[in-house]
């Protein structure tokens, strides 16, 4: 495969078509439930008739875990825990896995009760965990979840469907790091497993082993190595700090990037579309976590460009989203959900939701957080303590709701 990159910069101004001021949340009354469209429900599980399953989000705050209707955002269950901690769905519709301590535990999120969907329970962290020796990444791809443990660099598979409400742990295949180090693994549907190669000391590329576990590629030029995104097609890319790596069919290819310093270290993808989304940095000075550029990667053409967004629109790694047709959703330090064509690079409307916003002083603190279930954006602000849903096919906010808290990380489930 040949790598064939192209560098062109685009510089960005504000959509014209940008909603009216009138929509700005600060201020306004919480929207009626229903007003909108609800976001699509689960088609992995067939449905009764008198199914009400519905998506549910989790959040969490300083001292806890809350969960909230993902229609109406009204709350469902307010869970104490200790410290800061992180979340990611479990692929299922139904649960999330927190990072804590010992590992990954369970929180169920009781999107339905049964097989016939026709009752809802309420929201538990259960005494479930996988354990880990300090719980990295989870990634959920197809009919598998991956949950990776920085301290051994141990990847532990299972089955997304067998994590079943109210019973034991599902089966896994853990398959043993060399070096611990923080890293992510993806496994695809012809059992191949993709996982990272490092030390505690430095990152620099990874691996693919096939279903017995037996390397058949590899590659070192990929220094920093963090994050991955896989596209319906199956074609992964994974972020370094001059570039990325794009897996295609056993074989590996580095895109460099245009800048002597060019770190991608998250991806967004789509099932809609053939170009991966990752957040962009050219500056290695640069201080904070806010960016301004995005780099665009299209696997089909195995080619990258870098976009820089409009002045005054900057960003964090939770900012960033793909929509239902596969366009780039950004909450922007502006306030505005921006919507992106991914084949352009174009910025093509921006919805003014919060107010204006500053960057963190750590990862960890606090900041607007975006993310994207069917046709509804979820949209958090830590400086009113609220979360948003924007319908994208009307533009419209279709509920706001207050919450305990100051959310920090956010995951959605199904239902």
């Amino acid at each position: 495969m040949t790598a064939n990159p192209f560098t062109r910069r685009r510089h960005l101004a504000l959509a014209a078509t940008v909603a009216s001021s009138a929509l700005l949340l600060s201020g306004c009354s919480t929207a009626e439930s229903g007003s909108g469209s609800a976001p699509e429900p689960s088609t992995s599980t067939p449905a009764a008739a008198s199914d009400i399953r519905t998506p549910r989000v989790a959040l969490t705050y300083d001292g806890g875990i809350v969960v909230v209707d993902g229609t109406t955002l009204a709350v469902e269950g307010d869970l104490p825990i200790e410290g800061f901690t992180r979340l990611n769905p479990a692929g299922d519709g139904r649960h999330a896995l927190v990072t804590v301590p010992t590992g990954f535990q369970v929180l169920d999120l009781g999107t339905w009760t049964d097989d016939s969907g026709s009752q809802l329970a309420d929201p538990e962290l259960t005494d479930l965990v996988f354990e880990a020796d300090t719980a990295g990444h989870v990634v959920q791809h197809h009919d598998h979840t991956v949950l990776y443990a920085d301290g051994t660099s141990d990847t532990t598979i299972f089955t997304t469907a067998d994590l079943l409400p109210g019973g034991n742990l599902p089966e896994t295949e853990t398959v043993e790091g060399t070096k611990a180090h923080h890293g992510v693994s993806v496994l695809l549907d012809d059992g191949t497993l993709l996982t990272t190669v490092g030390t505690s000391e430095g990152r620099t590329g990874i691996k693919a082993l096939d279903a017995d576990r037996e390397e058949i590629a590899s590659s070192d030029e990929c220094p920093s190595v963090h994050g991955e995104g896989t596209t319906a097609d199956e074609v992964v890319v994974f972020g370094c700090s001059d570039g990325v790596l794009v897996y295609d069919d056993g074989e590996i290819t580095k895109l460099p990037a245009p800048d002597e310093y060019g770190r991608m270290g998250n991806a967004y993808v789509s099932d809609e579309s053939a170009i991966v989304a990752g957040d962009y940095n050219s500056d290695p000075d640069s201080e904070g976590y806010l960016l301004s550029e995005l780099v665009l990667i299209d696997t089909g053409a195995t080619s990258m460009e870098v976009v820089e967004l409009p002045e005054g629109v900057e960003y964090t790694f939770r900012d960033v989203a793909r929509g239902p047709a596969g366009e780039i959703l950004l909450i922007g330090t502006d306030g505005a959900l921006h919507t992106i064509d991914p084949e352009t690079g174009e910025v093509t409307n921006s919805l003014p939701v919060i107010d204006a916003w500053e960057g963190p002083v750590e990862w960890q603190d606090p900041h607007p957080a975006l993310k994207v279930l069917g046709g509804t954006a979820y949209i958090t602000d830590p400086a009113t303590d609220r979360i948003h849903a924007v319908d994208l096919s009307t533009e419209e906010i279709i509920s706001s709701e207050e919450l305990p808290g100051t959310p920090t990380e956010v995951a959605v489930v199904t239902g």
